[in-house]
């Protein structure tokens, strides 16, 4: 069940994104964060404890927001525009799984 239910500006165009390969819409002007929440029951789960996590600040400036792109690239939800075609991940992909990183090197046989 999603947590925010839209009330106003109902007419502006639909936007396709994805959510844990899921498809979704929100609304062209949405954030990241007001996509998500449209949609889910929360924006992502906590790399710490695996808590769901909903952003706090609503602003950029508690950290709390951060999500990941299915490529591992990190976005905050709260002050990112949503983009048709976005593919978005509610639990983040193990360090080893994202390309370029210290951790997929080490895996490739490319450790220093």
């Amino acid at each position: 069940m999603a947590i925010l239910k839209r009330l106003a500006e109902t007419a502006r165009p639909s936007v396709a994104f994805t959510l844990d390969g899921k498809p979704c819409e929100a609304l062209a002007g949405d954030t990241v964060l007001t996509a998500v929440l449209t949609q889910a029951e929360r924006l992502r789960l906590s790399e710490f404890g695996g808590a769901p996590r909903a952003g706090f600040c609503m602003m950029g400036a508690c950290q709390d927001c951060w999500m990941q792109r299915e490529d591992g690239t990190r976005l905050r939800a709260c002050s990112t525009y949503i983009e048709p075609g976005m593919r978005l991940r509610s639990s983040a992909l193990r360090p080893a799984a994202v390309p370029g990183t210290l951790a997929a090197a080490w895996l490739e046989g490319e450790a220093p």
